[in-house]
């Protein structure tokens, strides 16, 4: 089907009336979405209200479709977005704001991933771009859902080291914060009174640990992170990483604290980088 291209607006692709299954109708939707818009036109890039809001409107329906298809729509919109130098560093910048952003809703790397491995082998990008973007594909890579998180050793405050790996837990629920950040203590007072989480960590005894919770200082200040512990849950346990490996060696992807991961008994991720709705939601259900 022919589809015309309309200037200054966005207009949604015609549906063929043959696709008449919903599923389908939206696999020609994802595929079909920027079909009459004008990459062209790097007027576009200052109207928000047009390209940005189409653009929210575009992710919001990939979950629509299978995973594959939406890696493909994906790559199909950087393509369409290579007609103009600007407008293809405007469509990758949104793509970070709204895939890798810790502050987005939208926040999802399933759908980041695709874009990051497409714009690192793009001419159109700078030196600087390709470089940030290749850091954020390798960062991306590590613990994701189903690999087995990377080990580290943290420090209690009696001295006494162990490591991520040597927890025998059920679950492990894995807080990086910092003493003092407002965020932490908002998000370290809503575990504290979940329900959900409440009621897991009354299964544990002392034969089976369904739940630990794990946070970790990263940073270097352990003065700091001591004077502020007696504020912190006491069934929960809580380290510091006395050495800066996790920093140092770039062992987690930690764009904001606080960040959240849950891991299974075997240490492998089941959300990275997550909610607490989420978490709650995972416990509710399952659990």
């Amino acid at each position: 089907m022919s589809q015309t291209i309309v200037p200054d607006t966005f207009v949604l692709p015609l549906i063929p009336e043959a696709l008449t299954n919903s599923g389908d109708r939206s696999e020609y939707l994802v595929m079909h979405f920027w079909d009459r818009f004008d990459f062209a036109d790097i007027k576009l890039i200052e109207r928000p209200e047009i390209t940005e809001q189409a653009f929210v409107d575009y992710i919001n329906i990939l979950n629509y479709v299978p995973g594959e298809t939406a890696a493909e729509s994906l790559i199909y919109t950087l393509n369409k977005a290579e007609a103009d130098r600007a407008m293809y560093h405007h469509f990758v910048s949104l793509f970070e704001k709204y895939f890798y952003d810790p502050n987005s809703p939208f926040r999802d790397e399933a759908y980041y991933l695709p874009v990051l491995r497409k714009v690192i082998q793009s001419p159109l990008l700078t030196d600087e771009l390709l470089s940030r973007y290749s850091f954020q594909l390798e960062m991306s890579m590590k613990n994701r859902v189903g690999q087995r998180a990377v080990d580290f050793t943290y420090t209690l405050a009696s001295g006494q080291s162990h490591t991520l790996h040597s927890l025998n837990s059920e679950f492990t629920l894995l807080l990086f914060s910092n003493p003092g950040c407002s965020t932490c203590e908002a998000v370290t007072a809503h575990l504290d009174n979940s329900k959900s989480l409440n009621a897991a960590l009354q299964m544990n005894s002392p034969t089976r640990t369904m739940l630990t919770i794990l946070t970790i200082y990263p940073d270097d200040d352990p003065e700091e992170w001591l004077a502020h512990l007696p504020l912190m849950p006491e069934r929960w346990v809580h380290g510091y990483d006395k050495t800066l490996e996790i920093t140092n060696k770039k062992l987690y992807d930690i764009k904001a604290i606080p960040t959240l991961y849950l891991l299974d008994k075997n240490k492998n991720v089941i959300l990275k980088d997550t909610s607490i709705e989420a978490v709650e939601s995972f416990f509710s259900v399952s659990h």
